[in-house]
Order: C-alpha cells, then sequence, then structure tokens
C-alpha cells in the first residue's frame, strides 16, 4: 500500500494537470453545436486509457453520444472493476 501512496504523491500534479486538460474540452452532450467537442473528447479519453496501458481500447458510436470502453485484464481469476465516467462538462 505504501508503494501505491508514493506513486500518487510523486505523479499527483500530473493526474491533476491531465484531468484539467480534459475538462478544457467543451464536451456539452445537451448542445448540439459542441457534437464535434463530444467526440474529441472521446478520443482524448481513449488516449488516456492507451496510456495507461489498456490492452484493449474501442470507441462506439450510437444513436446518441459515443462510448469509450477500456479494458485491462490482468488475471482472469480476480474480480472485474467496472469503472463508469459521463464527460459531460
Amino acid at each position: 500500500m505504501e508503494e501505491i501512496k508514493k506513486y500518487i504523491d510523486t505523479n499527483k500534479n500530473r493526474f491533476v494537470n491531465e484531468l484539467i486538460e480534459l475538462l478544457r474540452l467543451p464536451s456539452v452532450s445537451a448542445d448540439p453545436k459542441f457534437k464535434n467537442d463530444v467526440l474529441k473528447t472521446a478520443e482524448a479519453v481513449k488516449a488516456q486509457l492507451v496510456a495507461a496501458g489498456a490492452d484493449k481500447v474501442d470507441i462506439f458510436s450510437t444513436p446518441g453520444h459515443p462510448v469509450v470502453y477500456g479494458e485491462k485484464i490482468i488475471d482472469t481469476k480476480l474480480p472485474t472493476v467496472l469503472e463508469y465516467c459521463h464527460c459531460d462538462v
């Protein structure tokens, strides 16, 4: 656990800066004029998942807004963790 805490402390500024960059994208899903920005946000999330080491990353089109899916399987015998994030600023 100490290694994890040290990693978080060491990388805190990077984590905050990455979040700020993502939040700067005007991904307003309720306003059609921001449709391209919502797509850019999906691409940015995909890039972050790839950079984080996800083994499989896809963007799926839907009748509404895109869905970004990322997967990292460390051991199939371990429990699955699902994280949902609604990217709409």
